[in-house]
Formats: C-alpha cells, structure tokens, sequence
C-alpha cells in the first residue's frame, strides 16, 4: 500500500517533470490528464467523507458509537486578508499622547523630603504623571419613605421612589449587568460572582430578570433605530449566522449599513423571513402582472399560475391571513406543492415590498440564495467570492501556481475598485468594466479554476455595481463583523429559554453594537435610559442625522 507521503512525492516529482516537456500535443495531453487526476482526488475526497459517514451510522445502528464529531482545525488558510492589503511604505512611527484625554478626577501633590535636600536645592516646578486606577465599590442606599395615612379618605400616601431604582436594585447595576453580558460577553454566573465580590448581595435568577424582564422601551429604541437606518444610506447590508432558541436550531439576521447595526432572531432564513425583517413586519402580498412574471421566473409551473388567477378571493393586495387561506384552497393536500406554494408567495410579498415608498434599493450580502431578487439591485461582495479561490485544493504545484497568479491579478484589479471609489469618472469605470471582461476570461488550463473564473464573471452586474453606486463598500464585512458578535454571545449563552429572551437579546445587541458604531458610550447610554434621565440624544436620532449629511 502506497502511503499519502509517497503519493505526494511522486505528485512533485510529476509536477517538476512536466516542466521539461516541449511537445505541444504532449502538453495539451498532459494537462487533460491533470484535469482528470485533480477531478479524482476531489470525487476521492467526498467518497471518503461519505464513507466516513455510512461506517458512523452503521455503528449507531449496531449499538455502538460513531467517529467523535470533532471539528479539525483547518491547515487551508481561506483568508484573504494578506492579499487585499495594499503594502504600504514603513514610516516612522510617531509616538502619540495617549493620555490627553484621559479624565482626571483628582490631583494629588508629592513633596520631597527636607532632610534629603542639600541646601543649595532650588525648587523647578511639578513633573506630572498620570496614573490610571478604578474603584469598584457598593452604593447601597437605605431609603426612607414618608408615609401619610388620611382617615376621612381611608388612603395611605407614600412618597415614591427615584426614577431607575424600581426594585431592590438601582440603575448602576442594571446597566452593569446589562452591558457586561451583552458587550463585554460574560456569563450570568460570572455576573453574579463579581458582583458578590463587591458586597452585591443578588441570585442568578434576578441577573437573569434584568436582562429580560420590562425591555419594552429597548425594543421601541430598537424600532426607531431601524426606521432611522433603512433611509439613512441608499443600500443596506445583510448576513445571518445559527442561533438556538429553547433548543431549537434558529438564525439570527444582521441588517446593518455604516450607522447602526440590527438583529432579528428567525426560525428561518428563506426571503420570507429577508421580506419580514426589511418591510419592518408589514409584510404583504401583491398580485399583478409583474408578479405572474416573477412567478414564471421562479420557475411556477403554467398549469398551477393559472389555477391561482381564478381563485374567487384573490385581490391586488393581500395580508399573509388571506395569501394563506387562498393557498390552502389550491393546496387541499397538506405537504403537497411545498415548493409551489413557497414560490407564490415570495413572489407576491417581493412585488409588494418594491413598491412601498420606503423599499431599499440595493441590497450587498453574499450569494446565499435568499437574498437574491428582493431588492432592485443586488451588490455582491468581493471578499467572499475570493475566498472561493483560496478554497480549491490542487494537488499539483504548475496548478497552485495558477491560482496563485490569478489572485494578484484579482487583488490588483480590487485595489483599482478602491481607488476609483476615491475619485470616480466615467472613463474610469469603462475602464474597469473592459479590463474585468479580460481578467475574467482568463482560461489558465486548470478546469477547476477556470470554472471559478467563469462563475464570477457571471456575477459581473452584481460585482461591478459599485462603477453606478461609488458609495458602495466592496465587501460585506459590516454585517459579517455584526454576526461575529451573535457567534460570541454563542460562546457565554447557547441558547435563549424563549421569546422574551430572543427579544431582549436583539434589542440589546442592537442598540449596543449601534452605539459603538457611532462613538457613543454604550455604558451611559444604558445607565441613560434605566435611570430615565433621558439626557442623552436617542440612538436613532443620530443615525438620522448622520444619514443626512
């Protein structure tokens, strides 16, 4: 039996040896065979992983247990990090004054000793150092309530209690809990413990209460900062990562653009649930002559489009009560049509959203298919479509190096993308559209990346929006970065118990990571709206402002 080392050795030796070959039918021949060794390597890798699978259900079957589900730490890097990266020139770095804005709550003078002076000393001045420190201690407030007892009224009047301090626990350790579990990522037994340690005398149950309980001024925060964002940019971005709700797999959405960031936990991801969270739950249905089209489109069969035109209540406009009670009538049949009853009713609730006046024009997500055909225009991210590069996994080095070059041409032409976004002109963008109909007609011989090649030239209107809409970002890290946050609060909570959690995990997040976009203490932000100061501008209103301007 060959080892894996052997046949990797014997693989560079051929890689080295067809580097020597002159023969131009030779080469064509060679490089067919190549396609084909890459081809079987890959089928082999599947059937392996297939395999895997069958003896795992095989051993379950026979009492026994499977391969440990063990995640392996992934030796392809798939970043692209590196490579978009313009190298820049080193400078000198300067060192900055870090400290200027730093806060200074006390001063304190420290003499010399007389007798260690000579006395000749003559004193110069203060040398000034700033040394940071915290103090973290209780603030327990006894407080004494004047009562009044009126017995011709036979009622007992009783002063209240300062705004934020409903409870036995005031707005600091409202807001603290708060902001440690939802910024800062820790666990409600971490909370607990800390603040024990500070002579906090709380349950695990009350820590959970006041992540949960009476958030209903946070969802309404919520609200108004996604009625601010939606108008605030002429595109918005999308992305969605798993989440678990009382023990069930759900994803949590990210909808998001430079001023705000929003999360919407779903028990799906399919347009429906993209219509839902983009028209603000007003979600409608509309039926006309563009939403046969898109029907057919969709690939609706004639026979089942006609069917729906002569069903006696169907209107222009419909509620999802009134799509649903229709469908089930053409639908007697429970789990029958799926699919045709999924195509219908994305179609009509597309058509609807398009035409409210607030509709988004452009979408930039990825290529899931869920996102696609929502908005007017849909813009593609550049980062996830090179990572598609770096996933192919040649096994001859003439093939690595393909790809390798084909990449600095990618980046390159990335790069040129930035500048023209810095100053764009029509000649430029005629430009770029030439030079990416070259680029990505490149055919280099290796099948697999060729292929490649010939899938992102498909997306071109999608890649290339940016050349109308300069504004565009390349990529959509925004929202991605937005759903690394849900994955970390996966790490300290694995599931919320149920929808008052959900919420109040979204709501929270939401106005958390919305705050830290636009510079804002999330901290006293909080500790603002517990307290009911209400001193500081709401989120949304600066959203807005920053969307004017």
């Amino acid at each position: 039996m060959v080892l894996i080392l052997d046949i990797q050795k014997i693989i560079d030796e051929v890689s080295i040896e067809i580097n020597n070959v002159t023969d131009p039918i030779a080469k064509i021949i060679i490089a067919k065979l190549l396609n084909i060794i890459e081809m079987l390597v890959q089928e082999n890798k599947l059937l392996r992983e297939e395999n895997q699978k069958l003896r795992d259900e095989n051993n379950k079957l026979k009492g026994g247990n499977g391969k440990p589900n063990v995640r392996p730490q992934s030796k392809q890097n798939i970043s692209s990090e590196d490579e978009r990266k313009k190298k820049k020139k080193k400078k000198n770095k300067k060192t900055k004054n870090n400290k200027k804005n730093i806060k200074i709550d006390r001063t304190v003078d420290r003499t010399v000793d007389p007798n260690t002076l000579p006395e000749d000393a003559v004193f110069k001045g203060y040398q000034t150092v700033i040394v940071q420190d915290i103090i973290i201690k209780s603030d327990n407030v006894l407080f004494k309530k004047e009562v009044y007892y009126s017995p011709s009224l036979n009622k007992t009047f009783m002063a209240s209690m300062p705004d934020g301090y409903e409870g036995e626990f005031g707005p600091n350790i409202k807001s603290l809990i708060i902001t440690q579990h939802f910024q800062h990522k820790m666990t409600e037994p971490a909370i607990v413990q800390f603040l024990q340690d500070h002579g906090i005398q709380i349950s695990a149950a009350t820590v959970s209460r006041i992540i949960t309980d009476n958030k209903e001024a946070f969802h309404a925060e919520k609200t108004d900062i996604i009625q601010a964002g939606l108008p605030s940019s002429v595109y918005q971005q999308m992305d969605d990562t798993g989440a678990r709700v009382n023990g069930q797999n759900y994803y949590t959405h990210i909808l998001c653009n430079e001023y705000y960031t929003a999360y919407f936990t779903r028990e799906n991801k399919n347009r429906l649930t993209i219509l839902e969270i983009l028209s603000q739950k007003q979600l409608t249905f509309e039926f006309n002559k563009i939403t046969y089209a898109l029907m057919i489109e969709m690939n609706l069969s004639h026979k089942i489009l006609t069917k729906l035109q002569n069903q006696p209540a169907l209107k222009t406009i419909l509620n999802h009560q009134e799509v649903d009670a229709i469908l089930d009538n053409l639908f007697p049949i429970p789990g029958k049509y799926q699919r045709s009853r999924q195509i219908i009713l994305e179609a009509g609730a597309i058509v609807a959203y398009q035409n409210l006046p607030y509709a988004t024009k452009i979408l930039l997500t990825d290529d899931a298919p869920q996102f696609k055909q929502i908005t007017e225009l849909l813009a593609l991210c550049w980062i996830h479509d090179g990572r598609l590069y770096k996933k192919l996994a040649p096994v001859f080095s003439a093939n690595k190096d393909k790809i390798s070059s084909f990449l600095d041409n990618y980046w390159d032409y990335y790069h040129e993308l930035l500048e023209y976004k810095k100053a764009p002109t029509i000649e430029f963008a005629k430009s770029l559209e030439k030079e990416f109909d070259i680029i990505f007609s490149t055919i280099t011989g290796y099948d697999q990346l060729d292929d490649r090649i010939n899938r992102t030239r498909l997306k071109k209107d999608s890649l290339l929006l940016v050349l109308q809409h300069p504004e565009l970002p390349l990529h959509n890290n925004n929202s991605e970065l937005g759903a690394r946050v849900q994955a970390r609060y996966r790490d300290i909570s694995f599931q919320t118990k149920n929808h008052k959690g959900t919420e109040s995990k979204d709501s929270l997040m939401t106005i958390i990571e919305t705050a830290k976009k636009l510079g804002v203490n999330a901290f006293n932000y909080i500790f603002d709206r517990v307290s009911e100061n209400f001193s500081m501008p709401s989120l949304a209103n600066l959203v807005a402002e920053q969307g004017l301007q």
